[in-house]
């Protein structure tokens, strides 16, 4: 029953291989979005992080930013 489900009439070793490569791969564009993702993250941190209250209250007033937070509330 397990041989028949591992050899799959002799395409199991294609296909088992086919989804070892998809699975590696997928694991593998997840790990290096991740990674990078904390690296911006880190990136905004470390510029914006430290935004005290008179700053952050200049920031949304200026007009680009209110468009920005315009078009993010609205989407």
């Amino acid at each position: 029953m397990i041989n028949e489900l591992l050899f799959m009439k002799g395409y199991g070793v294609y296909v088992l291989s086919a989804f070892s490569f998809t699975l590696l791969s997928f694991t593998a564009l997840y790990l290096v979005i991740k990674i990078q993702f904390i690296k911006e993250q880190n990136k905004f941190l470390a510029k914006y992080g430290s935004l005290n209250s008179e700053k952050a209250i200049s920031a949304k007033s200026q007009r680009i930013n209110k468009e920005i937070l315009a078009n993010v509330t609205n989407n």
